[in-house]
């Protein structure tokens, strides 16, 4: 789809965007809403995140606002540098790209894209997630690390598969595809 380094950036913006909001909506409402709720008493989960002053990152509590931008940051950076372009080589060696129907080429790549992204976001956010109020152990962060990528990974294929990549490259047609018509 993308055919230049500038279609390159604005497809992995257009998906980091879209990923980074779907992954803390998940994170804060599907994990771990009801625990939100419970420990502050609260009625809904963004009475809960308010009433305890931000979300635990890097060790304090910071805004919604500023976990996205630090995530949106981290995982544009990494989309960049190893996501967009080992999975596209990942894809060529299973698949020759002229030969292969777009269809199925573009689902290896997404494949390829969250088995490489998943492990790598789940390793950072262990790190910014990480309870540093109870010390730091090597093995919790590890353990951490593992239990994320559970949580993650199926949200991230299917999401991937059959939300966040077809409605990105709609908007990306629509941004740059011009029909003769």
């Amino acid at each position: 789809m993308p055919k230049n380094e500038f279609q390159k950036k604005v497809f992995a913006f257009l998906t980091v965007l879209v990923t980074v909001h779907a992954y803390v909506f998940y994170s804060l409402y599907v994990i771990n809403g009801s625990v939100l709720m419970q420990v502050t008493g609260a009625d809904s989960v963004i009475h809960a995140i308010n009433a305890q002053g931000g979300v635990y990152m890097f060790g304090r509590m910071l805004p919604i606002w500023a976990v996205i931008l630090v995530e949106f940051c981290f995982a544009f950076g990494l989309e960049c540098i190893m996501g967009s372009p080992c999975s596209f080589r990942l894809a060529c060696n299973v698949f020759e790209p002229g030969k292969t129907h777009p269809v199925i080429f573009e689902t290896t790549i997404i494949c390829a894209t969250v088995g490489l992204m998943c492990p790598a976001m789940s390793f950072l956010a262990s790190w910014f997630y990480y309870p540093y109020y109870a010390g730091f152990h090597i093995l919790t962060l590890l353990a951490n690390w593992l239990k994320l990528v559970c949580f993650n990974f199926p949200f991230a294929f299917f999401s991937q598969l059959f939300f966040i990549q077809p409605l990105v490259r709609t908007v990306f047609k629509m941004l740059f595809c011009r029909d003769a018509k």
